[in-house]
């Protein structure tokens, strides 16, 4: 069975993996881009938006990207919340095809959890965007088929993430805790006291200031 992880999950030391007032002008609402300031510098960053040829990277961020890179090492399908896809109201618009452009980064199947299916969307570099109104396990389900035997990647929210944390579904998570407080947003802990139980935790802090946490499931809790 293949097993499901949530990588690069950037929080702010009072807990918040987004701000509020999530927009079209801002993804990630008041926090800007401030969590993931640590991330833009890597190479796995770099390689994936396709900017890499154009930005020398930076050996410094080296110690970010031994976690970054992990993230797209094995993994077969991705699924996300509708507030990763797009701002709110983005269902009511039927040209909002996401994000990320003419080819997005996932190159895998993509299934987006929302209330409001519609029909599949072809990307460039094999991207496949599934919409599904359905419970979380059932999505799994059909997430861990198309991935083939390979990983599926929770890739958020913060909602989304905590869903599939409160229903023990996650084998291995990543958050990077940055050194900021947002004062406000969206909690990714909320409402999963003890969590830590279930899981092996390790914590490495790097030179840019954050604290990458990781949680491996132990087999006491599979």
């Amino acid at each position: 069975m293949s097993r499901v992880r949530a990588h690069n999950i950037g929080i702010s030391l009072d807990g918040f993996a987004t701000g509020e007032g999530q927009s079209l002008e801002a993804p990630f609402g008041h926090a800007g881009h401030r969590l993931l300031e640590w991330f833009f510098p890597t190479a796995t960053f770099q390689a994936a938006t396709g900017v890499r040829e154009r930005v020398e990277v930076d050996p410094a961020a080296e110690p970010d990207d031994v976690f970054a890179r992990r993230s797209w090492e094995g993994i077969g399908a991705e699924i996300m919340g509708a507030g990763k896809f797009g701002p709110p109201g983005w269902q009511d618009d039927a040209d909002w095809t996401g994000w990320w452009g003419v080819e997005p980064p996932f190159h895998t199947p993509t299934y987006v959890l929302t209330h409001q299916p519609r029909e599949s969307i072809e990307k460039k570099g094999g991207t496949v965007f599934h919409f599904r109104d359905a419970p979380i396990e059932e999505v799994l389900a059909e997430a861990q088929e198309a991935a083939a035997g390979q990983d599926v990647r929770i890739g958020g929210g913060p909602s989304s993430l905590r869903d599939f944390l409160a229903a023990g579904l996650v084998d291995h998570l990543h958050v990077a805790v940055v050194p900021i407080i947002l004062g406000c947003g969206v909690r990714l802990w909320e409402g999963l006291e003890a969590l830590e139980d279930g899981y092996e935790v390790a914590s490495t802090t790097t030179p840019s200031g954050v604290t990458h946490v990781t949680f491996d499931r132990t087999d006491a809790a599979r």
